[in-house]
C-alpha cells in the first residue's frame, strides 16, 4: 500500500499558530505531508516576504507535521505537484485559489488529487503574518533598542 500524500502550500513568511494549525490539519488527511513554500518572486497577492525563501523552507521543514518541504517552481506552480503526485491538496482558509478552477487545472494535467480547504485557526489574533508585522510596528516603531 502506498502512502497517502498530502500537499499544503503557502508563503509562511513569519511562522505563527495559524500556520501550525493549517499544517497539522493537513497532515491528518494523509500519511505524508509535503509542503510547497512559495518563491519570493512568486508572491503576488500580498507584500513580498520579509524572510528569504530558503530560510522559510528550512523553518517549515523543521516542523513536526511536515515530512518534506520544497520550494515552489519559479515558472510553473504545477511542476512540484506533478513530481509529488499528491492524493490531496489542502488550501488555507485565506488562500487565493478558486477551488473549482484548481480542480479543472489539475484534471487537465491528469492529476486526480482532491482539493480540501482547511478552516481558520481560532486561537488568537496573532495568527497572521500581516498582523504580527503590524503589532511589531505599533509596539516598537523605530525603537532600535528592542531588536
Amino acid at each position: 500500500m502506498t502512502a497517502r500524500r498530502v500537499v499544503a502550500t503557502g508563503t509562511f513568511d513569519i511562522l505563527h499558530p495559524g500556520h501550525l494549525y493549517y499544517l497539522a490539519e493537513s497532515k491528518k488527511l494523509g500519511d505524508e505531508l509535503w509542503v510547497i513554500v512559495a518563491r519570493d518572486a512568486n508572491v503576488k497577492f500580498k507584500p513580498r516576504p520579509i524572510v528569504p525563501e530558503e530560510q522559510r523552507r528550512a523553518m517549515i521543514a523543521a516542523l513536526k507535521p511536515v515530512d518534506h518541504a520544497v520550494l515552489g517552481d519559479p515558472a510553473d506552480m504545477f511542476r512540484p505537484i506533478v513530481e509529488i503526485r499528491p492524493d490531496i491538496i489542502t488550501l488555507g482558509f485565506n488562500q487565493y485559489f478558486n477551488e473549482e478552477k484548481l480542480k479543472k487545472q489539475l484534471a487537465e494535467r491528469n492529476l486526480p488529487a482532491q482539493v480540501a480547504r482547511i478552516g481558520r485557526y481560532e486561537g488568537g489574533d496573532l495568527a497572521s503574518s500581516r498582523l504580527i508585522v503590524q503589532r511589531i510596528i505599533e509596539a516598537r516603531g523605530s525603537d532600535q533598542r528592542s531588536g
